[in-house]
């Protein structure tokens, strides 16, 4: 084989695997566009520098450095005759890995959904699936909440700075609600809501079932707790 080859063969791969990356996010982008004009929200497909800063409160968001977010679309949704602020889209940072001549920086990519919330002083909450550290955690008596459920309490970790708050949202038909569905990591701060993985970009239809979603999981808190919140805006 003669020694230019190879170099031919790697440079072709290269192009080609850019032509394909470029054609792959650009057909993402028209998907997020057009899921925009059916929400009749906005879409901007540029980066946005501020949005780590902008949403600090949530550790995701200040992993790495060059963050940006980007493919983002803005809107509002309406449940109970209240009106959400929304934000959602696509997020990127990097991150160096090794040492020395091996050194590299790496790219990660995922997807979020953010809900401003419509209430004041709303309280700190947290829901995700149990973790092995976190058993061991409550070995050493750092436990999350625990519920009535045993089901519950051994696949989900729940964590506020209001226990009252969290028992009020984690009720019975709640918990159903999530061991049916296996959200991803649900996190309350600042007064939104944020829900990703924080590892992988959802299809395009899936930004649609996470709004869904969120939207049943607010239908789903008590009554009681919403007029409480609502007359704390005074």
């Amino acid at each position: 084989m003669e020694p230019w080859i190879i170099p031919v063969i790697v440079a072709i791969a290269l192009a080609l695997a850019v032509y394909f990356s470029y054609r792959w996010e650009k057909k993402r982008r028209e998907a997020l566009a057009a899921l925009a004009e059916e929400l009749r929200w906005r879409f901007d497909p540029s980066n946005d520098r501020d949005h780590d800063d902008e949403y600090a409160n949530f550790a995701v968001f200040r992993r790495g450095h060059s963050r940006v977010a980007f493919n983002t679309l803005y809107g509002t949704q309406e449940i109970d005759d209240r009106v959400y602020q929304v934000k959602m889209g696509d997020f990127r940072y990097r991150v160096r890995e090794g040492s020395g001549k091996s050194k590299r920086t790496r790219t990660y990519k995922f997807s979020y959904l953010i809900l401003h919330m419509p209430f004041a002083d709303l309280p700190k909450l947290l829901i995700r699936r149990e973790r092995v550290f976190d058993k061991l955690a409550g070995a050493f008596g750092f436990d999350d909440i625990d519920f009535e459920s045993h089901e519950f309490s051994k696949r989900y970790y729940v964590k506020s700075d209001d226990k009252r708050f969290a028992y009020a949202v984690v009720h019975p038909r709640m918990m159903e609600y999530l061991l049916e569905t296996n959200p991803p990591a649900i996190d309350i701060e600042g007064g939104c809501y944020c829900v990703t993985d924080g590892r992988r970009r959802w299809q395009p239809a899936e930004f649609k079932s996470q709004l869904d979603w969120a939207r049943r999981f607010f239908d789903l808190w008590p009554d009681f707790l919403t007029t409480e919140l609502d007359s704390s805006k005074g």
